[in-house]
């Protein structure tokens, strides 16, 4: 699609330069306003004309700019980058045009496929779960607006008179499901139903202990157990002690969960799932979320799943747990030798693709395709602009471009520095989801720096997640005499502490400039570990130092294995386990065969093999032979006694022997345990009046 760029200095307040920037994105020279949206709106006007997309360098007026767009008989696609806060308004803001240059190419790359999406269908029935004097008051706060349900956990001054709710009393509250699909199951904690009840109090007259209040619920330990208020209650039937401890379940669209401790634990709760804590203001703008999930919902399906190469279990061995192990959200299981992803539960935080080994699990939103390109685009443009040490700036585009947006704005007022003229800002849907093939992608096509940004609203795992990976792949970097490109993790819960750490992390880089590794051409693919190969394919192949074999940390997604060869007996079943083919055998001779790319560490064939012969050793071997089978272990192959055919080998069969030569079935002829499975069956259905072929043998 053909397209217009338009960028303004916003009132002079940065510099900018229309040729160099326009001759990095290898077009003419971009007209540059200086109050695009006031005094030259006509220019703005003039160029919605036609078909193209447009790209506004300016996002303080996306508004506006929308609106008068809608004016116009054909709205044209509009697309919008933030230039001011991001690098024009910053210390070092003169020279700033190359990062500028790469936010607009990056703008102008064409839009990522869609993707499929999650539905969700909610009515507005919401179950408010809690003690009952913050039940009671929020009910009545939102009656109006939503159909409420009250489960009261805790009845101690409920005045339940007066109200045409439907209501439940109960312990141990069970929530599962999402916006729409919430199953909810609570143990009915006292005789008295108060969804039967029709507040008459003649319960509380006829109790003779007074065991009865307006809460309408059966103190126990008062209770003498007269049944005086079960006769009563008489046919309305709401008594009845007999129900106690019994399991009762209803479903909901939403959750209002107000005790002081959420019942849902984790870091992500499902969408529809609200727990404010005992934090009133917290409550209220809980209450004004809820009030908008009412109809139809969708979001992305951020996650593909390719179940093949999934190292998660063989057998009931167990594998790699990584997904499950990091995922917030509670929504990846086991479910037998592979996992199972509830879509419905997903956040999006993608942590689940940047730990997977194999690359079973991918990121789809965007793609890392989609996601490769940009990068590649805006370092290219970088280094036509003439940009030198360009570092690459991952950040949440809510938390996280919240931050830059503030520092931008505090730059502009002298209260900061700004982001760095090398630094380009990219935003993602969350910093988790870009992993270790991308940021190696990042520096093979030019950038000495790649920092992800944590604002501290991520989950912890992610954190400790994010900072093994950056160590492998650092490992590699250092490994490959890369002294001077780095990987960073900054930390910054505002706008201040972010200054501190662009600043540190800026200065910190070396006097490597653009050029001394030459850009890769290599498109990120698909696949998570063809893409690793091309990155650090291209990194070996300009390095300034070229071992054969790097070592990596523990939990490196590469290595080799470590064979006992006086423990294995070639028994294969380590080649049953592996998913990844790394482990084969040789169908014409007893070999086992290893091919170092394959493996992806996840130690399945270590936790299937019988002798426990198998160790990892995580390490990156550099060279074509990684592709290639090696065998590790091979024997001559053991003859049966009958036939001849080879059918084991030597120590798998004398193992055998000893082991099985005292068992019933083997005691009277330990020889058949030397023979193949067929001449087993063979000798096993001869005859015991009959000459067996050993006795033919031994004549």
């Amino acid at each position: 699609m053909s397209q217009k760029t338009r960028i303004c200095s916003c009132n002079n307040t940065m510099p900018l330069d229309g040729a160099a920037i326009g001759a990095a994105l290898e077009s003419e020279a971009l007209p540059v306003a200086t109050q695009l949206c006031r005094r030259e709106v006509g220019q703005y006007l003039q160029t919605l004309e036609g078909g193209e997309r447009i790209i506004i360098g300016c996002t303080q007026e996306e508004a506006l700019f929308r609106e008068l767009a809608e004016m116009k008989p054909t709205v044209a696609p509009l697309r919008f980058v933030n230039l001011r806060e991001t690098g024009g308004w910053s210390d070092e803001a003169r020279g700033a045009t190359p990062k500028l240059a790469a936010l607009l190419a990056a703008a102008r790359m064409p839009d990522a496929e869609p993707v499929p999406e999650v539905e969700y269908q909610s009515e507005g029935r919401v179950l408010l779960v809690g003690p009952a004097r913050r039940v009671l008051a929020w009910a009545r706060k939102l009656e109006r607006q939503l159909q409420v349900s009250v489960l009261l956990t805790d009845g101690e001054d409920a005045a339940l008179a007066g109200h045409a709710w439907p209501t439940f009393s109960g312990s141990a509250p069970r929530v599962q499901g999402w916006l729409g699909a919430f199953d909810v199951s609570w143990r009915q904690a006292n005789p008295i139903d108060l969804e039967l009840c029709t507040r008459c109090n003649a319960c509380v007259k006829a109790c003779p202990e007074g065991a009865i209040s307006l809460a309408y619920q059966v103190d126990l330990e008062r209770c003498g157990a007269h049944r005086a208020c079960v006769a009563a209650c008489g046919a309305v039937a709401a008594i009845d002690f007999e129900r106690l401890d019994t399991e009762r379940s209803a479903q909901f669209d939403l959750v209002f969960d107000l005790h002081a401790t959420p019942l849902l634990r984790m870091h992500e709760p499902p969408q529809g799932y609200f727990a404010p804590g005992a934090d009133e203001g917290a409550a209220a703008l809980a209450a004004m979320q809820m009030l908008e999930l009412v109809g139809t919902f969708s979001k992305p399906r951020f996650f593909q799943y390719k179940e093949s190469i999934c190292a998660h279990s063989r057998s009931r061995q167990p594998g790699c747990n990584a997904c499950i192990d990091i995922c917030s959200a509670e929504a990846i299981a086991s479910a037998g030798n592979h996992i199972t992803v509830t879509p419905q539960l997903c956040a999006g935080c993608g942590a689940c693709t940047t730990v997977c080994p194999s690359g079973a699990l991918t990121y789809a939103w965007p793609r890392a395709p989609d996601f490769g390109e940009k990068l590649r685009a805006m370092l290219a443009a970088f280094a036509r602009a003439g940009g030198m040490r360009p570092a690459i700036l991952l950040h949440s585009e809510e938390e996280g471009g919240t931050l830059v947006q503030e520092l931008g704005q505090l730059a502009a007022a002298g209260a900061a520095h700004g982001v760095p003229a090398r630094v380009m800002p990219l935003g993602v849907h969350h910093v988790a989801s870009v992993g270790m093939d991308l940021w190696l992608a990042a520096v093979a096509y030019g950038a000495v720096d790649v920092a992800v940004l944590a604002t501290g609203g991520e989950a912890p795992q992610y954190l400790d997640a994010l900072s093994a990976q950056m160590a492998i792949a650092q490992a590699i970097i250092d490994g490959l005499g890369y002294r001077n490109i780095q990987l960073h993790l900054l930390q910054a819960r505002d706008a201040a502490e972010l200054d501190r750490a662009l600043q540190r992390f800026a200065a910190q880089g070396g006097a490597q400039g653009q050029g001394a590794l030459p850009a890769a051409t290599f498109h990120v693919a698909a696949a998570k570990r063809e893409s690793l190969d091309f990155a650090i394919t291209h990194l070996a192949r300009h390095a300034p130092a070229a071992p054969a074999v790097i070592a990596l940390p523990q939990g490196a997604p590469f290595g080799t294995l470590e064979i006992d060869t006086d423990k294995c007996t070639l028994c294969m079943a380590c080649v049953g386990a592996c998913p990844e083919s790394a482990l084969t055998d040789n169908p014409s001779l007893p070999q086992l065969r290893f091919t170092e790319a394959n493996c992806v560490q996840c130690g399945l064939c270590a936790h299937t093999c019988p002798e426990q012969a198998l160790a990892l050793v995580p390490r990156l071997a550099l060279g074509p032979e990684t592709r290639q089978a090696r065998v590790i272990n091979e024997a001559q192959p053991y003859h049966c006694i009958s036939c001849q055919k080879p059918f084991g080998t030597l120590q798998m069969v004398e193992n055998m022997v000893s082991k099985l030569a005292g068992h019933g079935a083997f005691a009277a002829n330990p020889a058949r345990l030397r023979m193949c499975p067929d001449c087993r069956v063979i000798d096993m259905m001869q005859p015991a009046t009959e000459v067996s072929i050993f006795e033919v043998k031994r004549r």
